[in-house]
């Protein structure tokens, strides 16, 4: 009992010499020991690191999840240790709904096939998301997170330690003083001198040691730079995976609608009644410019009107006397068979149109090479 009084007296008179100490320094009346320039610059840097991994863990967080309900969620299951319940991706939300749809209206008309289509590359697109974000967690958000919550843990309580020594030095510094200051008007307090100069020792040796301990953790950050370098790369190549991964999905979902432009357009028979005569514009409104047109080989006599690409064999085809045009090509295509034409994107081709044929597609020829090619790969020249 009496021990635990004693200690608890000792304790509480550390706490109070610094705490004056720390008063008197703030109010310039007392001495401070400065640290050398390279700790201050180890120490600078510490600072700057755990205040940018913050930010930086932060804001790749709500990259990865922007519902701020979610993320607390998240975190709160990484408190309890409790593994985060499987989340559907808005994407895969988003297939779920097209789908339902496509049943809905009837998944063999043409709006349905299209909601079918488009909602598995959504499927694939959230799935691809998934991974991204589980590949980013690990390799990335999880190391930084472990440096916040151990290394710059164990490092600001060394500091803290270090700045209880510093304070604890400077006060035996100014007893030191004092005690030196009365012995010169009384030989009595030579013993007082004695004891602040050995108090004053102690707590030298102790600051030199924490001094040096945590010197060794601030110089340690350097391996923290090096070891986030490495998860910022991972980082990238997740990440550039992910939109190549998006890309090929989208390109893919495009050439699938592309291809299949006169099944879920074409057939579907307008309800709008013919245009009008054209009527002369009114006085004082604008007049636009004529947009080109592809021309159109006129219809042979006594050759029914149906629809070209059902028909078409591309090695028969002749091309119009005049009216072709020129066409550069903006994307790779591949050929889903021998009637259509392979493009490569920036090269140059030579497109018409037939009669009948759906307006999606044209006929394109490249020397002696001919066959459909999807109008919305191409831009057309004047």
């Amino acid at each position: 009992m009496d021990f635990n009084v004693k200690k608890l007296a000792s304790d509480a008179g550390v706490f109070f010499s610094r705490a004056m100490q720390f008063t008197e320094e703030k109010l310039g009346q007392a001495e401070k020991t400065e640290l050398d320039a390279h700790f201050e610059n180890l120490l600078a840097r510490a600072d700057s690191t755990k205040n940018w991994t913050e930010k930086i863990l932060r804001q790749t967080e709500v990259l990865l999840q922007p519902n701020p309900s979610a993320r607390v969620e998240e975190f709160l299951y990484e408190k309890l240790d409790r593994k985060v319940p499987s989340r559907v991706t808005n994407g895969e939300l988003l297939a779920q709904y097209m789908t339902e749809a496509a049943n809905d209206f009837g998944p063999g008309t043409p709006y349905g096939k299209t909601l079918i289509k488009v909602g598995e590359t959504q499927r694939r697109l959230g799935a691809a998301e998934r991974d991204f974000i589980h590949s980013a967690s690990i390799n990335f958000l999880t190391p930084l997170r472990n440096f916040l919550e151990g290394d710059w843990r164990t490092i600001s309580k060394e500091r803290r330690i270090l700045q209880n020594c510093r304070l604890d030095l400077d006060a035996c510094k100014a007893r030191l003083k004092k005690a030196k200051a009365a012995e010169a008007k009384a030989a009595l307090w030579s013993d007082e001198v004695e004891k602040a100069e050995h108090e004053l020792r102690l707590t030298q040796t102790e600051f030199d040691r924490q001094a040096e301990v945590t010197r060794l953790l601030l110089e340690g950050i350097s391996s923290t730079h090096v070891n986030h370098l490495r998860c910022l790369h991972e980082f990238v190549e997740s990440q550039t995976n992910y939109y190549a991964q998006c890309y090929q999905y989208m390109l893919d979902l495009q050439k699938q609608l592309g291809r299949f432009s006169g099944t879920f357009v074409g057939n579907a028979e307008s309800t709008s009644p013919p245009p009008a005569a054209t009527s002369p514009p009114a006085v004082g409104a604008a007049t636009l410019p004529a947009v080109p047109t592809i021309p159109v080989v006129p219809t042979i006599v006594g050759v029914p009107n149906t629809v070209a690409e059902s028909v078409l064999n591309p090695n028969e085809v002749k091309p119009p006397a005049s009216g072709t045009r020129k066409a550069r090509v903006l994307y790779d295509y591949e050929a889903a068979d021998s009637s259509e034409l392979a493009l490569l994107a920036d090269e140059m081709i030579t497109v018409y149109s037939l009669p009948g044929m759906d307006p999606d597609w044209l006929i394109g020829e490249r020397g002696n090479q001919k066959g459909k090619v999807p109008v919305t790969y191409l831009e057309l020249l004047s």
